[in-house]
């Protein structure tokens, strides 16, 4: 397999490591949106949060909240922005399953922009595709 955070696990690419145990690794991004942009990720290869059995995804996100807390609190961060992107058009570039932690500050300049868009009226179609699937 060609992935390129199987092999930060498995130490054939260096990182800064942040956090590790039998199961998860976490570790600071090389292209961080601020400072102490944090990757925690699976050490067994899942492609994203759709893909991933409920027990180890269960123990990923205990984790992500451990590491944000402890990011919080070390990097005397205002707040959190705390999300995984699942398939290329939602912006996965690695497909490997991984939540991104990035602490924020005031004035820090960063940005993220939803565009707001107009369903009224259709609420009702969309609940039903969506339960029909549940």
């Amino acid at each position: 397999m060609d992935c390129v955070f199987c092999k930060i696990i498995n130490g054939e690419i260096p990182c800064n490591k942040v956090y590790e145990d039998e199961s998860i690794f976490a570790f600071l991004d090389i292209s961080p949106q601020n400072l102490g942009h944090t990757l925690v990720i699976t050490k067994n290869h899942h492609a994203n949060i759709i893909e991933i059995d409920d027990n180890e995804l269960q123990k990923l996100i205990l984790v992500v909240k451990k590491v944000a807390n402890a990011i919080k609190k070390g990097l005397n961060a205002e707040g959190l922005n705390v999300f995984t992107n699942t398939e290329r058009i939602a912006g996965q570039v690695i497909f490997h399953i991984h939540f991104h932690i990035v602490p924020r500050f005031a004035g820090d300049g960063i940005r993220f922009i939803i565009t707001k868009k107009n369903y009224q009226g259709q609420e009702r179609e969309i609940v039903q595709k969506i339960r029909k699937n549940l």
